[in-house]
C-alpha cells in the first residue's frame, strides 16, 4: 500500500499537474476575477518550475555533494542502488537512463581498485510488472560485458531505498562481514538513502554520482528561457521529497 500511495502522491505533486489543474478550474469557474487569478497563476507555475536557475539552486542545497575518488584499496565492498533501467519485452533486451551513472562509476571505482566487490541492489520498482527483476537484467548484461561475476554480488528482492538497505545487510554479512562500504547513489537521493542505510545498522561513506545541480553561471538562457527539461527534473525533487517524508512517517528512516 505505501509503495503504490507514493506513486499517486508524487503524481499530484508534478509541476504540470499544478498547471493543468488550474487551467480546468479555471475553465470551470464562472467568476471573471478568479478565472484571471487562476490563469495568472498557472502561468507564474510554469515559468517558475521552467527555470533552470531557480531549480539548480534549490537542487544544489538538497544533493549532497561529490568527493574525490577514494584511494587504491579504501573500501571492502561498493553498495550500487538500482533505479537505473527498464526491461523491453519486444527487444528482450535492458535499456538504461540517465541514472546508470550510478553502475558506470562504481565499476570505474573497482577497475581502479578502491573496491575488490560490487553489490547491486534493485528488484521491481513498478506496480504493474513486478516479475522483471532489475538486478537480474543487469547481472545479465555485465556479464556479456565480460565483468566478472566474482566481483559481482545480487540483490533483486527490494522495491525501494529503505529495502536495499534492509535486503542488503544479510547478504553483505554473509559475503563481506565487518567490511568497509561505498555506498553509490544519485546526489539527489543520497540523503534518503544514508538515512535508510544508517537504520538498517550498515555504516557507509557516500559516494554521489548524477549530479543534476551545477556551478553557479550568470548567463541569459541559463538564468532566463524555461526549459521543458526543467520541468521534468522537478519530478525527480519532488518525489524524493515525498520519499523522505513518507519514510520519516513510517520509520523507515
Amino acid at each position: 500500500m505505501f509503495f503504490f500511495l507514493s506513486k499517486i502522491f508524487a503524481f499530484f505533486l508534478m509541476p504540470l499537474t499544478w498547471f493543468f489543474l488550474l487551467l480546468i478550474i479555471a475553465w470551470r469557474v464562472k467568476d471573471a476575477g478568479k478565472k484571471k487569478r487562476l490563469r495568472i497563476a498557472a502561468f507564474v507555475i510554469i515559468v517558475l518550475f521552467s527555470n533552470r536557475f531557480v531549480f539548480d539552486r534549490i537542487m544544489y542545497a538538497w544533493e549532497i555533494g561529490a568527493v574525490k575518488e577514494p584511494a587504491v584499496g579504501t573500501y571492502d565492498a561498493i553498495i550500487v542502488l538500482g533505479g537505473m533501467s527498464n526491461y523491453d519485452p519486444t527487444l528482450d533486451r535492458v535499456q538504461f537512463a540517465r541514472g546508470t551513472d550510478r553502475l558506470l562509476q562504481a565499476i570505474s571505482l573497482w577497475k581502479k581498485g578502491v573496491a575488490p566487490k560490487i553489490l547491486f541492489t534493485g528488484g521491481s520498482g513498478s506496480i504493474l510488472h513486478a516479475d522483471i527483476l532489475e538486478a537480474e537484467n543487469v547481472r545479465n548484461f555485465l556479464h556479456k560485458l565480460g565483468v566478472p561475476d566474482s566481483v559481482m554480488i545480487y540483490e533483486s528482492k527490494s522495491k525501494n531505498t529503505y529495502e536495499n538497505a534492509a535486503f542488503s545487510k544479510p547478504i553483505l554479512a554473509k559475503d563481506v562481514p565487518g567490511g568497509r562500504y561505498l555506498l553509490v547513489t544519485s546526489a539527489f537521493h543520497m540523503r534518503r538513502s544514508l538515512a535508510c542505510f544508517a537504520k538498517a545498522g550498515i555504516k557507509v561513506s557516500p559516494y554521489s554520482v548524477d549530479r543534476y545541480s551545477g556551478p553557479w553561471k550568470f548567463e541569459f538562457d541559463y538564468m532566463v528561457l524555461p526549459t521543458a527539461e526543467t520541468l521534468s527534473d522537478w519530478n525527480i525533487l519532488f518525489h524524493e521529497w515525498i520519499g523522505c517524508i513518507s519514510y520519516k512517517f513510517s520509520g523507515y528512516i
